[in-house]
């Protein structure tokens, strides 16, 4: 019965729906009738960085933001960070055009850039431990590392 009540209905037409389109518009009709709470929101970036507990945190040592002496004159300088998790240390530095950072001890080592539920493709290190990623992250970001069976992911930061 329902059938022939579609049927009836819609006179056999066919409705194309763009099926991204109408969820980004549900998207945003939720971000502005009910936002997620800012709290909630860094909790579960949070959350989500434990999501492996076998992995070791590296605690931010160092942020030029916070702990550099500001330099007079000088504008959109790299955002310089330090990472230690145990004997390994990540030094980071964030430019608008590019990440670069290296590992300390050098070593091979994988490193993934953390945006959201899915890394980027992973950066290889060289023999010194440096590794290059052309585009710098958007927002929140952490770094995950997987050296010798291994793997250390960085707190989140916002650029």
């Amino acid at each position: 019965m329902n059938d022939d009540f579609d049927e009836e209905a819609h006179d056999g037409e066919e409705f194309d729906v763009d099926v991204d389109l109408l969820e980004e518009e549900l998207r945003r009709a939720a971000s502005i009738l009910d936002p997620v709470p800012a709290e909630l929101l860094q909790l579960a970036v949070e959350a989500y960085a434990l999501h492996n507990l076998d992995d070791r945190i590296a605690e931010l040592t160092f942020d030029s933001v916070v702990d550099a002496i500001p330099v007079r004159g000088a504008v959109d300088a790299p955002r310089m960070l330090t990472f230690r998790a145990g004997e390994v240390t990540v030094d980071v530095e964030v430019s608008g055009q590019e990440l670069l950072g290296q590992v300390l001890p050098p070593q091979q080592a994988l490193i993934e850039v953390l945006t959201g539920p899915q890394a980027t493709a992973p950066l290889v290190t060289d023999d010194m431990g440096r590794f290059t990623g052309d585009a710098p992250p958007v927002g929140p970001f952490a770094l995950r590392l997987r050296a010798g069976g291994e793997v250390v992911v960085t707190e989140w930061l916002r650029v």
